[in-house]
């Protein structure tokens, strides 16, 4: 019987064969809270540029309407009439 196949050699190579799995899957459930995390952003962040997409469409209509309301200079009389 060689040393790799004793029984010792076996049960130690099956401890860090289950030590490596639980830190891969102790980073998997960390990088799965982070892309969670994120996504949770981004759909946070759409939501703000959908409302400042809005506002400043609002804020362009208002400043249209502003300047069609607002008297032209053309339209002014002097000072002196």
């Amino acid at each position: 019987m060689s040393d790799a196949t004793t029984p010792g050699e076996l049960a130690r190579r099956l401890e860090a064969l289950e030590s490596r799995i639980a830190y891969q899957e102790h980073w998997l459930d960390t990088l799965d809270e982070a892309v969670a995390g994120q996504e949770r952003r981004l759909s946070q962040l759409e939501r703000i540029n959908v409302l400042m997409q809005e506002r400043l469409r609002h804020q362009q209509r208002a400043l249209q309407e502003g300047d069609e309301a607002a008297p032209r200079p053309e339209d002014e009389l002097p000072p002196h009439y």
